[in-house]
């Protein structure tokens, strides 16, 4: 049940159309991906991402949905790494000792997870303090 202080936020139609769009997209990418349709999987990717980072682009003022959509945009980059080494056939390649072609996917997905963990760790934190200091 919602408390009296507990803050609303919303999605002006326009932009919760563009975020369906998205999963649309995104769910193209990967079925294209799964089922080894590389002219789907591949055309999907620019759509996919230039939606990311307009969601991301549009809700920066908010630090949570910043840090959660960067995260996204990392995300499906280092998925469309991935599935592009898959498709063509340098996932397995040694890179660097163990390292193959696919574990190079490894430096969006970490970028993503550091700016959840720095949200999580040092932004909210502050936001928390800053919040129950305007309230005494």
């Amino acid at each position: 049940m919602p408390q009296p202080d507990d803050q609303i936020y919303s999605i002006p139609a326009p932009y919760r159309r563009m975020e369906n769009m998205h999963i649309l997209f995104w769910l193209l990418k990967d079925i294209g991906w799964c089922m080894i349709w590389k002219p789907l999987g591949l055309s999907m990717i620019v759509p996919t991402l230039v939606i990311a980072i307009v969601i991301t682009w549009r809700t920066r003022d908010i630090k949570a949905e910043l840090a959660h959509n960067l995260a996204i945009v990392f995300w499906i980059s280092a998925n469309s790494y991935w599935m592009i080494s898959e498709f063509l056939g340098f996932d397995t390649a040694r890179v660097w000792g163990n390292v193959t072609g696919k574990h190079l996917a490894l430096i969006p997905f970490l970028t993503g997870l550091g700016i959840l963990l720095f949200y999580y760790i040092v932004q909210k934190p502050r936001e928390n303090r800053a919040a129950q200091v305007a309230t005494l």
